[in-house]
């Protein structure tokens, strides 16, 4: 958090042709990421039951992204340079304890997933989240209303046996809500993208009558390409 965002150049396709060139659709993704604290080893995996005995802990995550670069280089291979110029986290990691007053019920999943995907605890976080543009709060919504919960994605992350290491970060791709102020990137939006000295913060904390967690924040202001 508070690294500058400066914006990122790459190839885009105009009407002139391809040219390299600062992106002009430069957007945030509010996510959610976990930080494994016990890894698991090569060719075992893990099921969604038993991810909190790796799991240490959550924190905010901003994947930055150049759309316009994305949408270029992301067929045939996928997206690289459109969102490998940062990353941005918050300054702490939530411990998973501290979080278990607020594990809730996922929505429901229909079709129902694979049977490694299929766990009997509640998996979902009620974690409130909101991001301010320039000081004002232009979404707010809740990391409980995702489809897949972090606890299906590390059992599916592993489940062809790819191991994980103490450190390891996974994020949960976007966090958007069902409603147009509650989205979690400007593309979803319809807001113009990021212009130079735009700041973006995004926060996030659990709540209840007896407790609050607080995840802090993540800002970052773009800064002119480099020439």
């Amino acid at each position: 958090s508070g690294t500058p965002v400066i914006r990122p150049t790459g190839l885009v396709k105009t009407d002139d042709g391809v040219v390299r060139q600062p992106s002009a659709r430069l957007d945030i993704e509010l996510e959610v990421g976990f930080v494994v604290g016990v890894g698991s080893q090569a060719s075992t995996t893990i099921s969604v039951d038993d991810a909190d005995d790796h799991v240490f802990g959550a924190l905010l995550v901003n994947d930055w992204s150049a759309r316009d670069i994305q949408a270029f280089e992301y067929q045939p291979l996928g997206p690289m340079l459109g969102k490998s110029f940062l990353t941005s986290i918050s300054a702490w990691v939530v411990p998973f304890d501290d979080l278990r007053p607020f594990l809730v019920s996922a929505p429901p999943q229909n079709p129902v997933p694979d049977a490694a995907l299929r766990g009997t605890r509640d998996w979902a976080l009620n974690l409130n989240l909101s991001v301010e543009l320039n000081g004002e709060t232009i979404s707010c919504t809740n990391f409980a209303d995702l489809y897949w919960s972090f606890a299906q994605q590390l059992a599916h992350l592993t489940s062809n046996g790819a191991p994980t290491r103490t450190g390891d970060l996974f994020a949960s791709g976007t966090v958007s809500g069902p409603t147009p102020d509650s989205v979690g990137s400007l593309i979803e939006s319809g807001r113009a993208f990021l212009a130079n000295g735009d700041t973006v913060t995004l926060r996030g904390w659990c709540e209840d009558a007896e407790h609050r967690v607080d995840f802090g924040d993540v800002t970052g202001t773009v800064m002119p390409a480099r020439t």
